[in-house]
């Protein structure tokens, strides 16, 4: 940012609406000074856009408002998105700052976006793919389909933030006794040397233990940890833990490439594959309470809803091939 720019003052007045096209210049205005190279006629050029309008002073004091968190996007990412100024990169920086903008500088909104999760991550996954990442301690990190985290690793502790998906961990011994932690958006799951598995969900996060022992510490929550032992599994919101039920037997299976189904409602069952398959898969009401059980490759997930057509009266309806819906088998006339 400009060292000469005027400070703030008294914030900004996130309830007055930025409309979309003021946001948008004021977004333009703010790569365009990013990458140091702006000519003085170029920052002229922006002062007088600035004084021209309120609402372009209001714009872009929102940005001021959250220029922590837009200064940490990657330097050569916004610079792409310079230099291809017609390109999706630029198109989707542009589109995600709006939004920020318009909705009145909330760095939180920022940071729940898939682009900004995608400049954040140090590993990620897309629909369908699945990647082991080794650790710096020797431990390992499975990530499930769409799945994003980022490390931090130092001098006092272990940290892995999950920014969105599932993932299975197998922590490793600390000669330094650094605790290892996995953060998410409603709280974090400390290990207690173990294996264990963390999915965020919508509102909550739901923990899996394999090995070991898990300490659940919901973000808001007052009081002492929930601690979930080996064969068990809870879920937490940001203001408390559930109680601890037994895992599934097929839980972590999707590491190695499976889906493992104990009399899984059918319903349900789709809800999970379609996780790994790109588009709509969706399940007639009247075939949910149906039953599936098995182990089913996720690599191929057509091969998957092949088998269920085999095994129970249903079959699909495609309306294209990325919107697939389980019907009623019709009567053969």
């Amino acid at each position: 940012m400009d060292e000469a720019m005027p400070a703030v003052l008294g914030g900004t007045d996130t309830a007055v609406r930025v409309a979309p096209a003021v946001a948008r210049q004021a977004v333009q205005w703010w790569l365009a000074l990013q990458g140091g190279d702006a000519t003085a006629a170029q920052r002229t050029a922006w002062q007088r856009w600035r004084a021209a309008d309120a609402e372009h002073e209001r714009a872009w004091q929102r940005i001021e408002a959250v220029s922590g968190q837009l200064a940490g996007i990657p330097p050569p990412l916004a610079g792409a998105a310079l230099a291809a100024p017609a390109g999706a990169q630029r198109r989707r920086t542009v589109r995600v700052l709006t939004a920020l903008v318009v909705a009145g500088g909330s760095a939180a909104l920022l940071r729940q976006t898939p682009i900004w999760q995608a400049w954040d991550a140090d590993a990620s996954t897309a629909t369908g793919e699945r990647r082991t990442v080794r650790l710096p301690d020797g431990g390992t990190l499975v990530l499930n389909t769409d799945s994003a985290i980022a490390l931090r690793y130092d001098a006092s502790v272990r940290a892995v933030r999950l920014l969105r998906g599932e993932v299975l961990l197998q922590t490793a011994p600390d000669a330094r006794q650094r605790p290892f932690l996995v953060h998410t958006a409603d709280g974090t799951a400390r290990a207690l040397g173990t294996r264990f598995i963390v999915r965020q969900h919508a509102g909550y996060v739901q923990v899996g233990v394999l090995e070991g022992a898990v300490e659940l510490r919901p973000a808001a929550a007052q009081g002492r940890p929930r601690v979930l032992q080996a064969g068990e599994e809870g879920s937490f919101t940001r203001d408390g833990a559930g109680a601890a039920h037994a895992l599934d037997a097929g839980a972590g299976a999707w590491a190695d490439g499976m889906l493992v189904a104990a009399h899984m409602r059918l319903d349900a069952f789709l809800r999970e594959l379609s996780r790994h398959r790109r588009g709509h898969l969706g399940c007639d009401s009247a075939l949910a309470h149906l039953l599936v059980s098995g182990a089913y490759p996720l690599a191929d997930t057509d091969r998957v809803l092949l088998a269920l057509v085999e095994a129970l009266p249903v079959e699909l309806h495609y309306l294209t091939r990325y919107w697939v819906t389980v019907r009623p088998r019709a009567a053969k006339k």
